[in-house]
């Protein structure tokens, strides 16, 4: 039995969401249109308001309303301090700690020649000009610890540099309350490798 094109097309539109494969598109589609068609009108307008007012911060680069976000545009922001991450929500996870103060450049991704993303695409340029403008003194980079990551992690550095603006990285390891036993191979190496002095 073929299935209706509507139905088809739900399924291919939800295709689009990262880790949805075909059955799990199939499965959201038909539950939506049999058990919740309200909570389908409801997503469909949420989807249509977003892809008409959200746009690019003219500074840091996340999804806002306005030209300006809100942590741009707040003067209580450290402006000597920038935080690099590749997404809105490493954004939203940083500020949830409340241990941050400074101000953000969001790349939207990384570094990843075989998939076609260069400096140009994560708008490198822009943060080249904004680290020009000489306020920024340190540059965070908070790219995850991933091959791309390091990769994207060490650019930044030497952009930094450039600049005379000092680069730093946030520390990866062992978490705080983890046990060995639990911890991967990868992050224990890592974790050796960063290794610092404990104070006295």
């Amino acid at each position: 039995m073929k299935q209706p094109s509507a139905l088809s097309a739900l399924v291919e539109a939800l295709r689009a969401l990262p880790g949805v494969g075909p059955k799990s598109a199939q499965r959201m589609a038909y539950h939506l249109m049999q058990h919740d068609r309200a909570g389908a009108e409801k997503l469909g307008r949420s989807l249509m308001f977003a892809t008409e007012h959200l746009k690019h911060c003219e500074k840091c680069n996340t999804f806002t309303e306005a030209a300006i976000c809100e942590v741009c545009s707040d003067p209580e922001r450290d402006p000597a301090l920038l935080c690099v991450v590749e997404t809105p929500a490493d954004q939203i996870m940083l500020e949830q700690t409340l241990t941050y103060r400074g101000l953000y450049f969001v790349l939207m991704g990384h570094l990843s020649p075989l998939d076609g993303i260069g400096p140009k695409e994560l708008g490198l340029d822009q943060l080249d000009a904004r680290l020009a403008e000489g306020e920024v003194q340190e540059l965070i980079i908070a790219t995850n610890p991933t091959v791309e990551g390091e990769a994207t992690a060490h650019y930044l550095a030497q952009l930094a540099r450039q600049h005379a603006v000092r680069p730093s990285r946030l520390a990866h390891g062992v978490p705080l309350g983890g046990e060995l036993e639990y911890v991967d191979r990868g992050t224990l190496s890592h974790a050796f490798g960063s290794r610092s002095e404990m104070p006295q």
